[in-house]
């Protein structure tokens, strides 16, 4: 038995030192870039240095499960970007060329920016793996929560709303409970390195 107990405690161990090392990677990531958006400007994060927080949302135009999640991405940016919260889409698939972004993010009514990731860069700085994958940063970097929007592709059958509690507990000045959940979607498509 308590062998049992010894190997369980050091896999626990090992894996709750391997999370940590990864948000410790995440937030020392976060840092600043410059990328051009839907809209035709340049963006980066350094241009919202008043915002109560900042969700960078990995986004793409051809994923189906990506665009199962628009609509409610555009309520969450319509309920939160009034309270001082930043939305920023990126999308960094190899495929998906900016004309096709700037008409994707027009179609959807995105009342955010869609920033256009060329070679994948800063998918590759966060580790992004997946569409829709979501970053919810402070102004400095730090990373506050990562992972889904919701538990579901299908909004019928949502059960838990993780960005919604999040965004909701930052707002409240508390850490948010849940800070970490398994994104889901489609993968990144990367360039070859």
């Amino acid at each position: 038995m308590r062998k049992i107990l010894l190997l369980y405690s050091l896999t626990i161990g090992i894996f709750f030192s391997a999370f940590t090392a990864r948000t410790k990677d995440l937030a020392r990531v976060s840092t600043d870039f410059s990328l051009l958006g839907h809209d035709g400007k340049e963006h980066s994060l350094a241009d919202y240095k008043d915002a109560k927080a900042i969700v960078v949302m990995f986004v793409a135009t051809q994923c189906p499960v990506s665009n199962g999640f628009n609509a409610r991405m555009v309520e969450l940016a319509n309920i939160y970007m009034p309270q001082g919260v930043v939305f920023l889409g990126i999308n960094s698939n190899r495929q998906e060329k900016w004309d096709e972004v700037k008409s994707h993010a027009e179609k959807y009514g995105f009342p955010f920016v869609v920033l256009k990731d060329e070679n994948n860069v800063i998918a590759d700085q966060y580790q992004a793996q997946v569409t829709p994958e979501v970053y919810v940063l402070t102004v400095a970097g730090e990373l506050l929560y990562h992972g889904r929007i919701d538990d579901t592709a299908t909004v019928d059958e949502r059960k838990s709303e993780d960005l919604k509690k999040a965004l909701d507990d930052i707002l409240a000045g508390k850490a948010p409970a849940i800070a970490s959940t398994k994104a889901f979607g489609c993968t990144i498509k990367r360039i070859a390195k």
